[in-house]
């Protein structure tokens, strides 16, 4: 029976939320409608959380549990979706989001719209309020981090925000790259793929020259040719090395210069002592990382446990460079590293987080140097089950400095003349304890993918030499195994602690997405378990069913894209694709904000020192995580720019050659194709697919065509012709070579079915899928 509802709208409830007015008999006989629990989610977006909830409709005892069992339904159904701790309606902002502000409403009032909105979603319009002592005042053009709050009205804006953070001022301007024509006319060539060429006068030349990347300002547009534009700063010349990541750079607002105050603080900073630390510098540490690594932030050891209540355990001690001890809270280094949120990395540079004194030089683990740490020491069973654990604040000496193919090789039986004489005290015994630590991950059954990484090497000049996938060793996976254990403990610390911390969280795949990874297998024969509790071995016991099969490749694409995106955040939702309870990021501080809060919140919590986590900080983590997540985003989608315009410049002299190649994505666009042997994407439009009209089927993640039912899909390996090259928007266009084949499921059948009809009698109107349209 559904509780008594008042008709004042939006009244205020004595926690200060607003929501249905509730009055009538209180006894658990009366609860809130369906319709009552979705107004009030929609109303209170920072309030709905399942207690809060409860508490709004003063639900107590038996009345919690329908109230779960209510919000599960709504959930399976699609009409709420989980968004960290809280309930939100399918399509909501989320209570903190990154907009960019590009236009005044009639009454002079900013408006905004999410930055990372998909292209093809419905615009969503923000209304920004600004008064005074509310937030940092924002304009046009300005990238902001804002808190969010939906208006329900009919017309207008619909969501209303309050800033809290600016990014970075952003002129109202477009990079391009400056060209002068063989008639002497001069042309900005674009950068970003929907950009258009433009026109500059000379009037408007500002100093830049043949191949210079500028900022231009785009003019009014003439009836007439093409656009105009000014320059109004020239940012470099493409004729350097490193020109492409600078295009990234720029056009993801990424800070790469270092203020000068920042700088006179790091170059100031004396090195960390004795006092205060425990000494381990007799403890033969090693750093293992990449051949070309400039820092080395994480040092492992490990020994048989001689404790005989533990037979054939483990302990296994990672070291992690303390950069606590020089990026104090408050300081410009430290204001500089949280702008940042973490190091950038392109193929041809790396945007460091620090400056180089602090991240190559102080706090670098660097061979047989004295340097200061924070050391978690671990003891596992022989089953690979942590027993207990504990952290300590020391100064250590890496005994060797070894890369990933060094320290396997000498494994592998080909020592050199540096792994040689740490082979048996040091090697070994470390190979050991990763085979105790790999039984425990083989019991946790965290989510296996097969997904190959490609590395791009690049020539002397910065332009493309080749594409590899290097080889995934043992030494690899024994560094990913203890640095993930190391994150666990620091998780488990703070908890324990009672302290604030900034967690690495991985939610379930939503409902909807679930749902749809449902439909997509069961186009292949493939059943995935229904269930709230997903476990990452429901989706490897798919994984497993076809792996050696032509299907692997387009099963382990679609699980990976029906997976939630990892954030960090002061709540704990656990990180569903390592199966793992709590997680937080302890192990890269040099290049990730949250691991140096982390450590901060150690040192605090189990004092050890007094430069631990500041009161200020902990009141700040919820807009913290926001924003490293949000520089996070930002740093993957410019790394990604970047390759696709490297590979795009290499492939610009080999237009009408074909190419060996798999469908990455599918829209009622065209197809996406991706070159294996270059990891780059380019497109196929479905205008350019000949012998049949093309219908979109979302669920099998395929083009099919009307009269045949033969078409593509997701993952098909195809041959396909380059047809055009925009090397510096990164934008390629593609021919498909390869016929269409027959596609199994749903769509099959519509086309079964209607060749079926009797002839001579009408047919009844059908609600078969129209060309482009989702089901």
């Amino acid at each position: 029976m559904a509780r008594k509802i008042s008709g004042r709208k939006g009244a205020i409830g004595k926690d200060g939320s607003t929501g249905p007015s509730v009055s009538g008999d209180k006894s658990k006989d009366f609860r809130p409608t369906r319709d009552d629990i979705l107004r009030y989610i929609a109303n209170n977006p920072d309030k709905s959380g399942k207690r809060e909830i409860a508490k709004a409709f003063s639900l107590k005892g038996e009345d919690r549990i329908w109230l779960k069992d209510i919000l599960r339904d709504l959930q399976d159904e699609g009409a709420l979706e989980k968004d960290r701790k809280r309930l939100v309606r399918p399509g909501a902002l989320p209570h903190v989001a990154v907009l960019d502000i590009f236009a005044r409403d009639a009454d002079g009032g900013l408006l905004g719209r999410p930055t990372d909105q998909p292209e093809d979603a419905l615009p969503t319009v923000v209304s920004i309020k600004m008064s005074r002592g509310s937030g940092p005042t924002a304009g046009i053009g300005d990238r902001v981090l804002a808190k969010t709050f939906p208006t329900h009205a009919e017309t207008g804006p619909a969501y209303t925000a309050r800033v809290m953070k600016i990014f970075e001022k952003r002129k109202d301007a477009v990079l391009g790259v400056f060209r002068v024509l063989q008639d002497g006319s001069f042309r900005i060539e674009p950068v970003e793929r929907r950009q258009p060429e433009l026109t500059v006068e000379k009037e408007y030349q500002n100093g830049a020259q043949n191949g210079d990347l500028v900022e231009v300002e785009p003019q009014r547009a003439t009836r007439y040719g093409l656009p105009r534009a000014k320059v109004l700063n020239v940012v470099g010349s493409l004729t350097s090395e490193k020109a492409v990541s600078m295009i990234a750079i720029h056009a993801h607002d990424i800070p790469h210069i270092f203020p000068s105050e920042v700088l006179a603080e790091a170059e100031a900073v004396k090195p960390a002592t004795l006092s205060g630390r425990e000494d381990w510098r007799e403890v033969p540490l090693i750093t293992i990382d990449p051949a070309d690594a400039k820092d080395h932030d994480d040092a492992v050891f490990a020994e048989p446990d001689t404790d005989e209540s533990n037979p054939g355990g483990v302990i296994a001690i990672v070291a992690i460079a303390d950069v606590a001890a020089y990026i104090r809270s408050g300081t410009a280094l430290d204001r500089e590293a949280l702008k940042r949120g973490n190091s950038v990395y392109f193929p041809d540079r790396v945007v460091p987080m620090l400056p180089e004194r602090i991240s190559n030089d102080l706090c670098s683990l660097k061979e047989k140097v004295d340097r200061p740490a924070l050391a978690v020491r671990m003891v596992f069973s022989a089953e690979g089950r942590k027993i207990r654990h504990s952290f300590h604040r020391i100064m250590m000496r890496s005994a060797a400095r070894l890369a990933y193919s060094q320290a396997q090789a000498a494994i592998d039986g080909v020592p050199d003349d540096t792994t040689g004489p740490i082979l048996e005290p040091i090697l070994k015994p470390l190979w050991a304890a990763y085979g105790v630590l790999k039984r425990g991950r083989d019991s946790r059954q965290p989510l296996e993918l097969d997904l190959p990484e490609r590395k791009i090497l690049l020539k002397p000049d910065g332009t493309v030499d080749r594409v590899i996938v290097p080889d995934r060793l043992d030494a690899h996976k024994l560094i990913e195994e203890f640095m993930i254990q190391a994150n666990v403990a620091a998780a488990e610390t703070l908890e324990a602690k009672k302290q604030s911390l900034v967690y690495r969280t991985h939610d379930a795949p939503s409902l909807v997405k679930q749902e749809s990874l449902r439909e997509f297998l069961a186009t292949l024969g493939l059943s995935l378990a229904r269930g709230a509790q997903m476990k990452p071995a429901q989706f490897n016991q798919i994984l497993n069913q076809v792996r050696g099969a032509e299907n692997e490749a387009l099963v382990n694409e679609v699980v990976l894209r029906s997976q939630s995106q990892a954030l960090y955040s002061p709540e704990n939702l656990g990180h569903f694709g390592l199966n793992l309870r709590r997680y937080a990021h302890f192990t890269s501080p040099i290049r990730r904000y949250a691991d140096l809060i982390v450590h901060r919140a150690l040192i605090g919590s189990l004092g050890l020192g007094a430069d631990g986590i500041s009161r200020g900080e902990e009141e700040r983590l919820e807009d913290i995580s926001a924003l490293i997540s949000a520089t996070e985003r930002r740093a993957m989608a410019a790394e990604r720019d970047t390759v696709d315009r490297l590979i795009a410049g290499y492939l610009s002299g080999q237009i009408n050659e074909t190419f060996d190649a798999r469908i990455s994505g599918v829209t009622k666009a065209g197809l996406f194709v991706q070159l294996p042997q270059f990891g780059a994407d380019g497109f196929i439009p479905v205008s350019s697919l000949d012998g049949d009209y093309y219908i979109y089927d979302e669920a099998a993640r395929a083009l099919f065509g009307d009269r045949t039912g033969k078409g593509y899909q997701l993952a098909d390996r195809v041959e396909v012709r380059l047809i055009e090259v925009a090397p510096l928007a990164g934008a390629m266009r593609f021919e498909m070579l390869t016929d269409p084949k027959p596609l199994p499921g749903s769509k099959r059948s519509f086309h079964k079915a209607k060749a079926q009809r009797p002839r001579g009698r009408a047919s009844q109107p059908s609600r078969g899928p129209a060309r482009n349209r989702r089901r």
